[in-house]
């Protein structure tokens, strides 16, 4: 099995790609500062379950799952940042608020899981 095998991982990393394009409307100063911290903090949630990916110490991997819902958090709030400052659509904020929050539930899953092995 690899890490692209997991739904959560494929999500993670359509999102990724969606918060980047929605990033590079923003207003040319914010592209570079919260547009930037938004893009590293998604980019990290994935990255962070791939990195704790098949780790043999399966308290190694629930630590790399912890790590991710903590970007996920954070992720989340620069996204409220952004449609607090205008940048976001309303519509456009809640889908992705809402389809972070599900990765966070599926993350939370897969760490139960493993705390059961």
């Amino acid at each position: 099995m690899r890490v692209e095998d997991l739904e959560v991982y494929r999500r993670l990393v359509d999102l990724v790609i969606r918060v980047h394009d929605l990033t590079m409307t923003f207003p040319k100063f914010e592209v570079y500062e919260l547009g930037s911290q938004l893009r590293r903090s998604s980019n990290s949630v994935a990255a962070n379950l791939a990195e704790g990916f098949g780790n043999k110490h399966t308290n190694i991997y629930t630590e790399c799952i912890s790590r991710a819902q903590g970007e996920t958090r954070e992720t989340k709030h620069h996204l409220r940042i952004a449609f607090n400052k205008g940048y976001v659509p309303k519509k456009d904020f809640i889908q992705f608020y809402n389809d972070f929050e599900v990765c966070s539930r599926m993350l939370f899953r897969l760490e139960q899981a493993l705390e059961r092995l």
